[in-house]
Parts: structure tokens; sequence; C-alpha cells
């Protein structure tokens, strides 16, 4: 995938523009524990998807799914301050799903290692299902074990 290192430069500096708003300007109270994880700009510069994450509840995650929806245009012109872009780009924030997903990551490698030692202790414990030696002899055919070897010949 080749990016545009313009879009790049500009992503990573709304980043920075967009935690510094948060942290000092934007004082609405159902902000919650907010963290920019990334900023992903169009190849023209005229959209940037900001993905964040909240610290809390799913009652914290809406709260402040609405209170980021109603500061973004304070956040845009403070972007297009900043920035000094011929034209801003519009923002939107989306609610980033990697900390759910390494959760279940986290889980199902929990599963499989028990499941693993579970099979380990059932390795352990293990003992054939018949006799040591499971195949029939013919009468008067001598186990191989009973034959003199050639050491003893």
């Amino acid at each position: 995938m080749n990016e545009n290192p313009r879009a790049r430069r500009l992503a990573d500096r709304i980043k920075v523009i967009v935690a510094q708003m948060l942290d000092t300007r934007i004082k609405d109270p159902r902000l919650g524990f907010v963290t920019i994880t990334d900023v992903r700009v169009t190849g023209d510069l005229q959209n940037a998807s900001v993905f964040y994450t909240v610290y809390g509840s799913d009652d914290d995650r809406t709260g402040t799914a609405a209170a980021l929806k109603s500061a973004t245009g304070i956040i845009r012109s403070e972007v297009g301050k900043q920035t000094g872009v011929r034209l801003t780009p519009a923002i939107e924030f989306h609610l980033d799903a990697v900390p759910e997903t390494a959760a279940h990551l986290d889980a199902a490698l929990l599963e499989a290692q028990r499941r693993d030692a579970e099979l380990a202790e059932l390795r352990v414990r293990a003992q054939p299902a018949g006799e040591a030696d499971p195949y029939k002899k013919a009468p008067g055919e001598a186990d191989q074990s009973e034959l003199p070897s050639d050491d003893e010949q």
C-alpha cells in the first residue's frame, strides 16, 4: 500500500492537535478518558478519520461519542489554523475496535493454552488400550524377543 507522504505528515499533525485540544480546550463533562490512536487522511487531503479509544463502560463511550460530535467544529477550525493547509479536512471520529479485538484474542489464546495443558496431562496418564504387543502371532511362531540375537550366536 503506497501512501501519500504529505497525507501521512498531515495525519500525524492532526493527531497531535486533536489530542492537545481534548486535553486542554474541550471541557465537555461527557468526555471520558480518551486516547487518540490513529488518524488517516485521504490522498486528496479532504477527509480525516480520527480513531479513538475510551477507557470505561459503554455509557462512557456513548457520552464521549456525543461530546466529540459536538466539538468537531471547534477541533476542525483549530486544525485549520495550526496546519495552514488551503482546505481544512472534514473530521470524522470513529471508535477504535482494537482493544476489544485484543481482549478477544487474549481470551482465545488463554483457552488454547488451557486446552493444551489438559491434553498434555491426558498424554502423561495415557495407557495402551490392549496388550503391549497388539499383533497376533501364529501358533509356533517365536516372539522376536525370544530369539537369540546375532551377538549371542
